[in-house]
């Protein structure tokens, strides 16, 4: 009995992914003037999946340039981001909730939508192998005018290495597929932002 929930379960992940969570308590950190941020709580409906229950949390905002990249003059990049998500799916078949949170490396935003990037932190056993990898997200806030939606990259996003496991691909930072799920309930605000100035290069030392 174990082995034939465990299997099922990994099935059942495997199809979806990883997905989010009973989560309570809406984002409360307030956007900077001038900074992309995404905040909310959603309940999603995804069509491979529709009798489970999947939460999405998003607590995400622009920190441009504060994540040193090699040779880079600038320190950084104007997508850089902070913050968390966290993920939960409650697979109705098994009757059994599993978790996952990460922590936001990359945010862009563009009119109502936006694209940003996390890196799992913590995740329930039956994902373990989750941690330390990268999972994009993508928002639409539609503003009252339709339902908010997201997207999620390990459901959509192939391998381009040629990985025997192409639904295991790498993400990027701020590399997300276009958001396919409709939100149920609750939902997300994306506050637009333009990419930040270029910080000033430090001037080189003079020869003598």
């Amino acid at each position: 009995m174990a082995r034939r929930i465990a299997t099922a379960l990994a099935a059942t992940l495997a199809l979806t992914g990883l997905c989010g969570a009973g989560l309570t308590g809406q984002a409360q950190a307030k956007a900077k003037p001038g900074l992309a941020s995404v905040t909310g709580t959603a309940r999603i409906f995804f069509a491979y999946s529709p009798d489970d229950d999947i939460h999405f949390t998003i607590d995400a905002h622009s920190a441009p340039w504060t994540r040193p990249v090699p040779d880079s003059p600038f320190g950084g990049m104007p997508t850089d981001a902070n913050g968390t998500i966290k993920i939960s799916h409650h697979v109705k078949a098994l009757g059994i909730t599993v978790t996952a949170e990460g922590a936001v490396d990359c945010l862009v935003t563009g009119g109502p939508t936006a694209s940003l990037t996390a890196v799992i932190t913590r995740a329930d056993p039956q994902v373990a192998g989750w941690v330390g990898k990268r999972v994009g997200l993508s928002v639409l806030d539609g503003h009252g005018d339709g339902p908010d939606r997201l997207g999620f990259s390990w459901a959509v996003v192939n391998d381009q290495h040629g990985s025997s496991d192409p639904a295991k691909g790498d993400v990027g930072t701020c590399m997300a597929p276009a958001p396919f799920t409709t939100v149920r309930e609750g939902g997300f605000h994306v506050h637009s932002a333009d990419l930040a100035p270029l910080p000033a290069v430090p001037a080189a030392p003079q020869a003598r």
